[in-house]
């Protein structure tokens, strides 16, 4: 975990003045996945695993960025944001960007660009957990707050979201930096990504949240994740092309996402487009009803049911919208074979990275930990991360002691 106070002093030791702090968490979501960019419904909460920011304004137009976990140091100049930097909308997204893409892309967008800036984390960084709008919530409001201005949530996470399409070409939903900044502890968020209406789901004393990290984070996860959303948008366009059926004539609202369309339209347009994007659509649609009786399944203490739904996510995700791996797939496993889990799935955008259990808390010991340790490095030859999380806190700033 990572210590403030340590951290406000390494930042006075590098750059010779007391900074202020800020922090913004990971996420981990229960179920809702690749639904987001559809302006679908998730079911995320916030980690108890944060990155971290100290910084302190400077006045002579420069971004000076240390991250921790790189060992690198990012000495951007205001007067070139945004130019010739490499990414942007025409950056080839089959390259991951630089952890600094993240950070010029915020400074950018909310034209506050010059500080010295101190980043380090917890978050896994490539496990599914949102590292990467961990570190831009985190930044956007260090430099909004440093610039003397009170930044509305929603305006940072859309900036934020922003960011990471125009700089590090990952063309992702609005769910993770929502999360960023509207976690709660002890709950999980239902997010209307469309509408951003936020609804609050106490997560039940008998349970625990366990993520389960494979070690894994292929190559090609980048590239096809931004796939998986083009073959989303011809769904829609094949779908919007349908005409309206018999009797609700001209003033049928139009399909502008999958959300706005039913199975039965899906059905009538199988013919119209390949097998693979029929399968795209029908994995966010499913998806979209197994985030609804979740969350009303989760609000009751019906935990059978939202494991139920769970391990019908994972599978679809899997099979419809083929974003699991061979790790993932062993990891989800393992898990749901062992006592008092209620379901597993992957996480995340897929292709590796994390698997998150619903358990009872009286099955979430150490010794059922070590036993997914263990089980899976006989199977994979890989050693996992595995904790029991606890759902946290949205940004904020925070006060080091002496500050």
């Amino acid at each position: 975990m990572i210590d403030p106070d340590d951290l406000a002093r390494e930042f006075a030791a590098v750059f010779g003045r007391a900074p202020r702090l800020y922090r913004a968490p990971g996420r981990v979501n229960l179920i809702g996945e690749h639904t987001d960019y559809n302006d679908g419904f998730v079911l995320p909460l916030a980690l108890d695993r944060s990155t971290w920011v100290a910084a302190a304004p400077r006045a002579d137009g420069q971004l000076v960025v240390c991250s921790r976990e790189y060992g690198e140091t990012a000495t951007i100049d205001v007067d070139d944001l945004g130019v010739d930097s490499g990414v942007g909308p025409g950056a080839d997204t089959r390259v991951r960007p630089c952890w600094s893409d993240y950070v010029r892309g915020v400074a950018t967008i909310l034209n506050r660009r010059s500080a010295d800036m101190l980043i380090a984390s917890d978050v896994p960084i490539g496990a599914g957990l949102s590292s990467s709008a961990a570190l831009e919530v985190a930044c956007g409001l260090a430099l909004a707050d440093l610039s003397g201005t009170s930044m509305d949530l929603d305006l940072l996470a859309m900036a934020c979201q922003r960011a990471e399409h125009e700089f590090a070409g990952t063309r992702c939903g609005i769910m993770d930096q929502m999360i960023a900044c509207y976690g709660r502890a002890g709950h999980a968020l239902l997010l209307d990504t469309r509408s951003l209406s936020r609804t609050y789901v106490p997560l039940p004393a008998s349970v625990r949240v366990v993520v389960c990290n494979t070690m894994v984070a292929h190559r090609l996860a980048f590239a096809e994740y931004n796939a998986r959303r083009l073959d989303c948008e011809a769904g829609v366009a094949a779908l919007a092309k349908r005409p309206a059926p018999a009797g609700l004539g001209p003033g049928t609202p139009p399909i502008r996402a999958l959300r706005d369309a039913t199975p039965d339209d899906l059905q009538a347009v199988k013919r119209d487009i390949p097998d693979r994007v029929w399968r795209r659509c029908r994995h966010v649609m499913t998806e979209n009803d197994r985030v609804v009786r979740a969350a009303a399944a989760l609000a009751s203490d019906d935990c059978a049911v939202v494991g139920a739904l769970m391990a019908a996510s994972h599978a679809s995700l899997r099979d419809d919208y083929e974003v699991s791996c061979a790790e993932l797939d062993a990891m989800v496993s393992i898990v749901s074979s062992l006592d008092g889990v209620f379901g597993a799935r992957m996480t995340g955008g897929g292709f590796g990275g994390s698997v998150v259990a619903l358990v009872d808390a009286s099955a979430a010991t150490e010794r059922f930990q070590h036993t997914i340790r263990e089980r899976y490095a006989s199977q994979t030859g890989l050693r996992p991360d595995v904790w029991v999380c606890a759902a946290g806190d949205g940004a904020a700033a925070w006060s080091a002691v002496g500050a």
